[in-house]
């Protein structure tokens, strides 16, 4: 096996001054060695990574990394900075920069190597020999862990082999540490005869790639365990598997840190203990206070559901503001009930399509059934569809619960979502709901209790409490008044007209197309389907899912158009995305175009922009009309004024495209890197043109 890193892939004088520019940089020099195939597209793979999380860490390090398919083997290289880049690390810019590859199939050999030198990043003599070192091959040798970290050079007369190696040392431990470690902590939880047990805590630590953070993590909480005197196995889970954590060693722990940005796999081995769950970052950054704060939890009895926002689709880590905690919570909720607004949307439009629109006031199919006749079947479709429909409001409160509180919130969101809807409170009232019932489990756990009870608590007492309190709150207490303003919403968009109809469609086209699928986007998604839930939705709310749908169909369709255009302007795998992307933006899937926006978010995103603008203003304008939630052009039939808002669409397509074309032809390539769509240089090596790999 060759070499991760030589002194080719060092780079001791690096003068890029943004993240991109780095990663640029040290990509040429694997590109230079035949280490990676495709800059562009190996970059994109990197840039995909970066936006799910910043890199930097404190300590003036940044680790960029991806697994790509791009990709030949598992490399490094390193570059050091005097004016430092920013990665996005709390303390500053990073003057050590280390850019990870592993290919998309690499082996638990090579992925064990890769996590040994994220767990030698946290070793402050390492990169302080790092700094000091003065020639690349020095430098190569040391991360390598042929030299030792005390001196770049060996001292004289000793063996070669004299001293573990960094990182072979740190590997060892990354492929074996919890095994060993569960065991020896197994041995100790049986050991009855100890006079006092230190406190024991359990931990898993994960991040998207699997490769660097996770290690990292690890390190961090390990380190300062022993620090704080405490009996602390981690269990990462990274790309090359992972070793579970010996039973009996979770049984005896007293605490249960989750640092972790993808979900803990095998998360029910941990229930019912008091729990810390943040980002993995945090785990990098504060182990101490994450352990100080674990304990306080476990003198108070609190079990898993805590204060950390524990659940699904985090986009960071705990101590972060109120709004940003916020808009995870909502986004919760959302995430759960977008597959039923898409289900129920579509059976109700399939109603409509064969049945017509009467076909809301046919009776029961439990009542009147004809398999052979199409109005039976129609009336079957717009049933099951408005039945999954009657689930919307109480998922979204039932899961912004349990985005706040975990499973104790779902009772008392679901129930709280229930009678939003009864009282005609709708999407106000469930956000109303979800929000009060996560509050008020996280104010019940919060509470001292006796250790005898304590097994009920989850099961009994908390459901029990929480339901009253929420039942209460949403009949007597605020249901009425949050209806008022639901039907004054309601009201006002009825009464949209002209200019302020237009503007509207304008601004829902800009928030569809700013995220590409992220929380703006999906705001704008939920505003509009919340105005068809309804079993005879207003005009005015049917013309704004038309406009929302409209703009969403932009990017994916106008990338496709730019890369057959103009496809010189792209690489050759943003070519082969550009085909998918005629079928996603045609299915109403605006994550079509996130690889373009990913690549070149300043020139992609503000057009998108632009075209989603104008296409939402145009749909309103038209007087444009859309019954279902979701489909593209596969509901036309359904669409009032189809032709008109289908020049919508493509009048926005072409603004989008046209202007990536301009902006695009007007960048100059930076030194060194190859042209879009030149023929490239038949001594290097080449690969099957392939998708990039989500990390």
């Amino acid at each position: 096996m060759s070499e991760m890193i030589t002194a080719d892939l060092v780079d001791l004088d690096l003068s890029a001054d943004t993240k991109e520019a780095a990663a640029r940089a040290l990509a040429e020099r694997m590109v230079a060695q035949g280490r990676v195939t495709d800059l562009d597209g190996f970059l994109a793979d990197v840039a995909a990574r970066e936006a799910q999380m910043p890199t930097g860490l404190d300590g003036g390090i940044g680790i960029p990394h991806c697994r790509s398919e791009y990709v030949t083997e598992p490399s490094l290289a390193f570059g050091r900075s005097a004016e430092g880049v920013d990665f996005g690390a709390p303390d500053g810019p990073a003057d050590l920069i280390f850019l990870i590859a592993a290919p998309a199939g690499a082996d638990d050999a090579h992925l064990t190597i890769l996590s040994a030198l994220a767990r030698q990043l946290m070793n402050a003599e390492f990169t302080s020999a790092l700094r000091a070192v003065g020639d690349a091959e020095s430098a190569a040798a040391l991360i390598r862990g042929d030299e030792t970290p005390a001196s770049s050079t060996p001292a004289p007369g000793t063996p070669e082999n004299s001293a573990a190696t960094p990182v072979a040392a740190s590997a060892g431990a990354a492929a074996g540490s919890s095994a060993t470690d569960g065991s020896t902590a197994a041995t100790a939880a049986a050991d009855t005869g100890a006079v006092e047990q230190p406190f024991r805590i359990v931990a898993v630590t994960s991040c998207p790639t699997g490769i660097a953070h996770t290690y990292m993590a690890a390190e961090a909480l390990e380190n300062a365990g022993r620090a704080a005197g405490v009996d602390l196995v981690v269990e990462p889970q990274g790309s090359a598997g992972f070793t579970r954590l010996d039973p009996a060693v979770i049984a005896a722990a007293d605490a249960v840190i989750f640092a972790h940005d993808v979900p803990v796999r095998e998360k029910e081995r941990f229930a019912g203990k008091p729990t810390v769950d943040v980002g993995v970052k945090a785990g990098i950054n504060r182990p101490t206070e994450l352990i100080s704060e674990v304990r306080g939890k476990a003198e108070r009895g609190e079990v898993t559901g805590g204060s950390a926002p524990t659940p699904v689709e985090r986009g960071g880590e705990a101590g972060e503001g109120y709004g940003s905690m916020l808009r995870k919570w909502l986004m919760s909720g959302v995430s759960y009930m977008v597959p039923f607004v898409a289900a129920g949307g579509l059976l109700i439009a399939l109603g409509f399509a064969i049945g017509g629109y009467e076909i809301k006031s046919a009776p029961s199919v439990m009542q009147h059934f004809v398999w052979t006749q199409t109005d039976s079947w129609a009336a079957l479709m717009f049933q099951i569809g408005a039945v999954a429909f009657g689930f919307l409001v109480p998922v979204l409160a039932g899961y912004i619960a349990y985005g706040m509180a975990d499973r104790p919130g779902l009772v008392p969101g679901f129930v709280g979502g229930m009678i939003a809807s009864t009282i005609n409170a709708g999407f106000l009232g469930g956000l109303a709901a979800g929000l009060i019932a996560g509050g008020v489990v996280l104010a019940i756990q919060k509470v001292k209790i006796p250790k005898a009870v304590r097994g009920i608590m989850p099961v009994v007492v908390i459901p029990l409490i929480s339901t009253a309190i929420v039942g209460f709150l949403m009949f007597v207490v605020i249901g009425k008044p949050i209806a008022s303003a639901q039907k004054g919403m309601t009201d006002w968009l009825n009464g949209l007209s002209g200019s302020n109809a237009i503007l509207l469609g304008a601004l829902l086209g800009l928030m569809m197309c700013f995220d590409l699928g992220g929380p703006v986007n999906k705001v704008a998604y939920t505003f509009a389907t919340a105005g068809i839930a309804v079993s005879s939705p207003s005009d005015s709310a049917m013309k704004i899912m038309a406009a929302v749908m409209a703009a969403g169909m932009v990017p994916p369709l106008a990338m496709a158009l730019a890369t057959t255009v103009r496809g010189k302007l792209f690489t050759e795998t943003e070519r082969e995305n550009g085909k998918a992307a005629w079928v996603l933006g045609a299915s109403f899937i605006s994550e079509g175009a996130i690889p373009f926006a990913a690549a070149d978010p300043l020139r992609v995103i503000p057009s998108a922009m632009v075209g989603g603008a104008i296409t939402g203003s145009l749909s309103m304008a038209f007087g444009a009309t859309l019954r279902a939630p979701h489909g593209g052009i596969f509901v036309v039939p359904l669409i009032g004024h189809a032709f008109l808002y289908l020049i919508a669409i493509a009048v926005g397509m072409c603004v989008t495209a046209a202007l990536v074309v301009v902006l695009k032809g007007m960048r100059k390539p930076a030194a060194g890197s190859a042209v879009p769509g030149a023929p490239e240089d038949i001594s290097a090596p080449t690969a099957d043109t392939k998708q990039p790999v989500a990390v």
